[in-house]
Protein backbone atom coordinates (compact mmCIF):
# COMPACT_ATOMS: atom_id res chain seq x y z
CA UNK A 1 0.00 0.00 0.00
CA UNK A 2 1.34 3.47 -0.82
CA UNK A 3 1.73 6.63 1.69
CA UNK A 4 -1.20 7.91 -0.33
CA UNK A 5 -3.71 4.89 -0.03
CA UNK A 6 -2.62 4.58 3.77
CA UNK A 7 -3.52 8.32 3.78
CA UNK A 8 -7.07 7.95 2.30
CA UNK A 9 -7.69 4.32 4.33
CA UNK A 10 -6.71 6.75 7.45
CA UNK A 11 -9.21 9.42 6.58
CA UNK A 12 -12.08 6.91 5.67
CA UNK A 13 -11.61 4.58 8.60
CA UNK A 14 -11.00 6.71 11.98
CA UNK A 15 -13.21 8.74 13.56
CA UNK A 16 -13.37 8.22 16.94
CA UNK A 17 -10.38 8.28 19.12
CA UNK A 18 -10.76 8.21 22.91
CA UNK A 19 -7.44 9.42 24.77
CA UNK A 20 -6.88 9.14 28.17
CA UNK A 21 -5.08 10.87 30.31
CA UNK A 22 -4.25 12.10 33.65
CA UNK A 23 -4.33 9.42 36.48
CA UNK A 24 -3.22 8.96 39.73
CA UNK A 25 0.07 9.24 39.80
CA UNK A 26 2.69 12.33 40.36
CA UNK A 27 3.32 12.22 36.13
CA UNK A 28 -0.69 13.57 36.35
CA UNK A 29 -0.12 16.97 34.75
CA UNK A 30 2.65 15.78 32.18
CA UNK A 31 0.18 13.30 31.36
CA UNK A 32 -2.84 15.79 31.02
CA UNK A 33 -0.62 17.98 28.59
CA UNK A 34 0.85 14.58 26.85
CA UNK A 35 -3.15 13.86 26.33
CA UNK A 36 -3.67 18.02 25.05
CA UNK A 37 -1.25 17.39 23.01
CA UNK A 38 -2.22 14.05 21.29
CA UNK A 39 -5.98 15.39 21.13
CA UNK A 40 -5.16 18.77 19.03
CA UNK A 41 -2.99 16.65 16.97
CA UNK A 42 -5.47 14.31 15.58
CA UNK A 43 -8.56 17.05 15.86
CA UNK A 44 -6.25 18.98 13.24
CA UNK A 45 -6.79 16.09 11.35
CA UNK A 46 -10.86 15.88 11.21
CA UNK A 47 -10.47 13.20 13.72
CA UNK A 48 -13.10 13.23 16.62
CA UNK A 49 -11.35 13.05 19.86
CA UNK A 50 -12.64 12.62 23.33
CA UNK A 51 -10.71 12.94 26.52
CA UNK A 52 -11.13 11.22 29.40
CA UNK A 53 -9.10 10.39 32.94
CA UNK A 54 -8.83 6.80 34.61
CA UNK A 55 -11.86 6.82 36.86
CA UNK A 56 -14.82 4.96 38.15
CA UNK A 57 -16.57 6.17 34.72
CA UNK A 58 -14.51 4.96 32.26
CA UNK A 59 -15.62 1.18 32.15
CA UNK A 60 -19.42 2.54 31.87
CA UNK A 61 -18.07 5.08 29.04
CA UNK A 62 -16.24 2.01 27.04
CA UNK A 63 -19.56 0.45 27.57
CA UNK A 64 -22.35 2.42 26.32
CA UNK A 65 -20.06 4.79 23.91
CA UNK A 66 -17.53 2.35 22.62
CA UNK A 67 -14.52 4.23 20.66
CA UNK A 68 -12.89 3.00 17.39
CA UNK A 69 -9.64 2.99 19.08
CA UNK A 70 -8.34 3.96 22.97
CA UNK A 71 -5.09 6.41 22.79
CA UNK A 72 -3.84 6.16 26.13
CA UNK A 73 -1.39 8.98 26.96
CA UNK A 74 -0.94 8.07 30.83
CA UNK A 75 2.59 7.89 32.52
CA UNK A 76 3.83 6.20 36.03
CA UNK A 77 1.99 3.52 37.32
CA UNK A 78 -1.32 2.14 36.01
CA UNK A 79 -0.74 3.94 32.68
CA UNK A 80 2.93 2.54 32.18
CA UNK A 81 2.77 -0.90 33.90
CA UNK A 82 0.14 -2.68 32.40
CA UNK A 83 -2.89 -2.50 34.36
CA UNK A 84 -4.67 0.00 32.08
CA UNK A 85 -3.72 -1.98 28.97
CA UNK A 86 -4.85 -5.33 30.96
CA UNK A 87 -8.54 -3.76 31.07
CA UNK A 88 -8.58 -2.17 27.64
CA UNK A 89 -8.01 -5.94 26.55
CA UNK A 90 -10.55 -7.05 29.05
CA UNK A 91 -13.12 -4.90 27.42
CA UNK A 92 -12.27 -5.29 23.94
CA UNK A 93 -10.84 -2.26 23.42
CA UNK A 94 -8.58 -1.69 20.43
CA UNK A 95 -5.63 0.95 21.92
CA UNK A 96 -2.24 2.39 20.69
CA UNK A 97 1.19 1.08 22.62
CA UNK A 98 2.16 -1.97 23.94
CA UNK A 99 0.64 -4.94 25.51
CA UNK A 100 0.46 -5.52 29.12
CA UNK A 101 3.10 -7.97 29.59
CA UNK A 102 5.48 -5.85 28.04
CA UNK A 103 4.68 -3.06 29.38
CA UNK A 104 5.51 -4.57 33.01
CA UNK A 105 8.66 -5.60 31.60
CA UNK A 106 9.91 -2.07 30.47
CA UNK A 107 8.14 -0.41 33.66
CA UNK A 108 10.51 -2.54 36.31
CA UNK A 109 14.24 -1.02 35.65
CA UNK A 110 15.90 -4.08 36.62
CA UNK A 111 14.21 -6.47 34.88
CA UNK A 112 14.81 -4.13 31.71
CA UNK A 113 18.44 -3.69 32.38
CA UNK A 114 18.65 -7.45 32.89
CA UNK A 115 17.14 -8.33 29.48
CA UNK A 116 19.10 -5.29 27.73
CA UNK A 117 22.98 -6.67 29.32
CA UNK A 118 21.83 -10.47 28.25
CA UNK A 119 21.68 -8.98 24.55
CA UNK A 120 25.20 -7.80 25.01
CA UNK A 121 23.92 -3.84 25.31
CA UNK A 122 26.09 -2.14 28.03
CA UNK A 123 24.03 -1.02 31.10
CA UNK A 124 25.16 1.04 34.60
CA UNK A 125 26.64 -1.82 37.38
CA UNK A 126 23.93 -1.05 40.43
CA UNK A 127 21.50 -2.67 42.66
CA UNK A 128 17.99 -2.63 43.40
CA UNK A 129 17.27 -2.76 47.04
CA UNK A 130 13.66 -2.40 48.58
CA UNK A 131 13.35 -0.36 51.58
CA UNK A 132 13.00 -2.94 54.22
CA UNK A 133 16.38 -4.22 53.39
CA UNK A 134 17.94 -0.79 55.26
CA UNK A 135 15.68 -1.31 58.06
CA UNK A 136 16.37 -5.35 58.24
CA UNK A 137 20.36 -5.07 57.54
CA UNK A 138 21.39 -1.93 59.14
CA UNK A 139 21.51 1.65 56.77
CA UNK A 140 24.56 2.46 57.52
CA UNK A 141 26.14 -0.85 57.02
CA UNK A 142 24.50 -1.20 53.92
CA UNK A 143 25.00 2.47 52.73
CA UNK A 144 28.76 1.83 53.17
CA UNK A 145 28.85 -1.55 51.17
CA UNK A 146 26.84 0.29 48.31
CA UNK A 147 29.52 3.05 48.06
CA UNK A 148 32.86 0.85 48.06
CA UNK A 149 31.41 -1.61 45.73
CA UNK A 150 30.40 0.70 43.09
CA UNK A 151 31.71 3.63 43.91
CA UNK A 152 30.95 7.40 44.05
CA UNK A 153 29.32 9.51 42.26
CA UNK A 154 26.38 7.01 41.69
CA UNK A 155 22.56 7.83 40.93
CA UNK A 156 19.56 6.73 43.20
CA UNK A 157 16.16 6.41 41.42
CA UNK A 158 12.91 4.25 41.82
CA UNK A 159 13.10 0.67 40.31
CA UNK A 160 9.57 2.07 38.67
CA UNK A 161 8.39 5.31 37.69
CA UNK A 162 9.29 8.20 35.51
CA UNK A 163 9.99 11.82 35.06
CA UNK A 164 12.89 12.21 37.51
CA UNK A 165 10.49 11.75 40.80
CA UNK A 166 12.79 10.40 43.42
CA UNK A 167 16.05 10.53 41.15
CA UNK A 168 18.74 11.80 42.59
CA UNK A 169 22.67 12.21 41.72
CA UNK A 170 25.01 11.25 44.35
CA UNK A 171 28.47 12.29 45.61
CA UNK A 172 28.90 11.12 48.68
CA UNK A 173 28.21 8.98 51.37
CA UNK A 174 25.54 11.65 53.37
CA UNK A 175 23.68 12.48 49.60
CA UNK A 176 23.50 8.43 49.46
CA UNK A 177 21.25 8.42 52.58
CA UNK A 178 18.98 11.63 51.63
CA UNK A 179 18.18 10.27 48.27
CA UNK A 180 17.06 7.23 49.45
CA UNK A 181 14.63 9.19 51.37
CA UNK A 182 13.61 10.97 48.49
CA UNK A 183 13.75 7.81 46.12
CA UNK A 184 11.24 5.51 48.62
CA UNK A 185 8.87 8.50 48.62
CA UNK A 186 7.43 7.61 45.36
CA UNK A 187 8.39 3.53 45.53
CA UNK A 188 9.11 0.89 47.91
CA UNK A 189 12.52 -0.06 46.15
CA UNK A 190 15.25 1.40 44.71
CA UNK A 191 18.13 1.30 41.69
CA UNK A 192 21.10 2.48 42.67
CA UNK A 193 23.67 2.79 40.02
CA UNK A 194 27.18 4.08 38.98
CA UNK A 195 26.93 7.50 37.86
CA UNK A 196 27.79 6.87 33.91
CA UNK A 197 29.54 10.47 32.81
CA UNK A 198 28.62 11.41 29.43
CA UNK A 199 26.07 12.86 26.38
CA UNK A 200 22.83 11.96 27.68
CA UNK A 201 20.30 11.10 24.71
CA UNK A 202 16.69 10.38 24.09
CA UNK A 203 16.35 8.22 21.13
CA UNK A 204 12.20 7.08 20.33
CA UNK A 205 11.29 4.30 18.26
CA UNK A 206 7.37 4.64 15.71
CA UNK A 207 6.57 1.84 14.40
CA UNK A 208 3.05 3.04 11.75
CA UNK A 209 3.32 -0.56 9.97
CA UNK A 210 6.89 -0.93 8.12
CA UNK A 211 8.45 -2.49 11.08
CA UNK A 212 9.97 -0.41 13.92
CA UNK A 213 12.35 2.99 13.06
CA UNK A 214 14.42 5.29 15.44
CA UNK A 215 14.02 8.62 15.35
CA UNK A 216 17.13 10.75 15.49
CA UNK A 217 18.54 10.97 18.94
CA UNK A 218 17.88 14.24 20.84
CA UNK A 219 20.81 15.30 23.08
CA UNK A 220 19.53 16.63 26.53
CA UNK A 221 21.44 19.46 28.21
CA UNK A 222 19.65 20.49 31.25
CA UNK A 223 20.98 23.69 32.49
CA UNK A 224 21.38 22.60 36.02
CA UNK A 225 23.64 19.90 35.12
CA UNK A 226 20.42 17.66 35.65
CA UNK A 227 17.74 16.52 33.88
CA UNK A 228 14.82 16.43 36.69
CA UNK A 229 11.15 17.38 36.99
CA UNK A 230 11.44 20.61 36.33
CA UNK A 231 14.41 21.19 33.60
CA UNK A 232 12.32 18.28 31.50
CA UNK A 233 8.61 20.39 31.98
CA UNK A 234 9.99 23.94 32.38
CA UNK A 235 10.04 25.61 28.85
CA UNK A 236 13.83 27.19 28.64
CA UNK A 237 15.51 24.88 31.04
CA UNK A 238 16.72 22.50 29.19
CA UNK A 239 18.41 22.67 25.53
CA UNK A 240 17.78 20.10 22.98
CA UNK A 241 19.83 19.17 20.07
CA UNK A 242 18.56 16.96 17.57
CA UNK A 243 20.07 15.65 15.96
CA UNK A 244 22.70 15.11 18.63
CA UNK A 245 25.81 16.88 18.48
CA UNK A 246 27.99 13.27 18.20
CA UNK A 247 29.76 11.82 15.22
CA UNK A 248 28.00 9.26 13.46
CA UNK A 249 28.84 6.42 14.88
CA UNK A 250 27.74 6.98 17.77
CA UNK A 251 24.39 7.90 16.68
CA UNK A 252 24.06 4.93 15.13
CA UNK A 253 25.10 2.68 18.24
CA UNK A 254 22.39 4.71 20.14
CA UNK A 255 19.77 3.73 17.82
CA UNK A 256 20.94 0.40 17.60
CA UNK A 257 20.16 0.33 21.59
CA UNK A 258 16.40 1.92 21.19
CA UNK A 259 15.95 -1.06 18.19
CA UNK A 260 17.31 -3.50 20.50
CA UNK A 261 15.43 -2.36 23.61
CA UNK A 262 12.02 -1.98 21.70
CA UNK A 263 12.84 -5.59 20.27
CA UNK A 264 13.60 -7.19 23.58
CA UNK A 265 11.06 -5.83 25.61
CA UNK A 266 8.19 -6.79 23.04
CA UNK A 267 7.18 -3.00 22.27
CA UNK A 268 4.32 -2.24 19.73
CA UNK A 269 3.83 1.39 18.32
CA UNK A 270 5.98 3.73 19.71
CA UNK A 271 8.38 4.00 22.80
CA UNK A 272 11.55 6.53 24.21
CA UNK A 273 14.85 4.91 25.06
CA UNK A 274 17.49 6.73 27.16
CA UNK A 275 21.15 6.25 26.67
CA UNK A 276 24.20 7.83 27.97
CA UNK A 277 26.83 7.94 25.18
CA UNK A 278 30.51 8.01 27.02
CA UNK A 279 33.41 9.38 26.11
CA UNK A 280 34.50 6.20 24.26
CA UNK A 281 31.71 6.16 22.03
CA UNK A 282 29.73 2.79 24.07
CA UNK A 283 26.36 3.56 24.98
CA UNK A 284 24.90 2.85 28.13
CA UNK A 285 21.07 1.66 28.30
CA UNK A 286 19.27 3.77 31.42
CA UNK A 287 15.53 2.86 30.90
CA UNK A 288 12.75 2.48 27.95
CA UNK A 289 9.10 4.71 28.60
CA UNK A 290 6.31 3.08 26.59
CA UNK A 291 4.01 5.94 26.88
CA UNK A 292 6.83 8.75 25.94
CA UNK A 293 5.87 12.34 26.94
CA UNK A 294 3.79 13.88 24.18
CA UNK A 295 4.36 17.25 25.16
CA UNK A 296 5.51 20.77 23.58
CA UNK A 297 8.63 19.90 25.37
CA UNK A 298 8.52 16.35 25.23
CA UNK A 299 11.96 14.65 22.89
CA UNK A 300 9.60 12.22 20.88
CA UNK A 301 7.86 14.91 19.00
CA UNK A 302 10.98 16.85 18.82
CA UNK A 303 12.45 13.89 17.17
CA UNK A 304 9.28 13.23 14.83
CA UNK A 305 9.86 16.50 13.28
CA UNK A 306 13.83 16.32 12.76
CA UNK A 307 12.75 12.80 10.67
CA UNK A 308 10.49 14.84 8.50
CA UNK A 309 7.49 13.34 10.53
CA UNK A 310 4.23 15.51 11.06
CA UNK A 311 3.32 14.40 14.31
CA UNK A 312 -0.35 14.53 13.89
CA UNK A 313 -0.18 12.34 11.18
CA UNK A 314 2.06 10.06 13.21
CA UNK A 315 -0.88 9.71 15.96
CA UNK A 316 -3.30 9.19 13.18
CA UNK A 317 -1.18 6.38 11.49
CA UNK A 318 -0.61 5.00 15.45
CA UNK A 319 -4.34 5.23 15.90
CA UNK A 320 -5.55 3.52 12.45
CA UNK A 321 -3.05 0.91 13.24
CA UNK A 322 -4.43 0.25 16.79
CA UNK A 323 -7.94 0.06 15.15
CA UNK A 324 -6.77 -2.22 12.03
CA UNK A 325 -5.63 -4.73 14.73
CA UNK A 326 -9.02 -4.90 16.52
Amino acid sequence: MTAAQKEVRAVADLDRVLVLAGGLSPEHEVSVHSGRSVAEALRRLDVEVQVADVDSTLLRRLAEDPPQVVFPVLHGSAGEDGAIREVLELVGAPYVGARPDACRLAYSKPAAKALLAARGVRVARGAALPKSAFHDLGAPALLERLAERLGLPLFVKPDRGGSAFGATPVTSLHDLSAALVSCFAYSDSALIEEQVQGTELAVGVVDTGEGPMALPPVEIVPDGGVYDYAARYTAGRTEFFCPARLDDDALEAATRVALTAHEVLGLRDLSRTDVIVGQDGQVAFLETNVAPGLTETSTFPMAAGAAGLDFAVVCRELAHQAYLRG
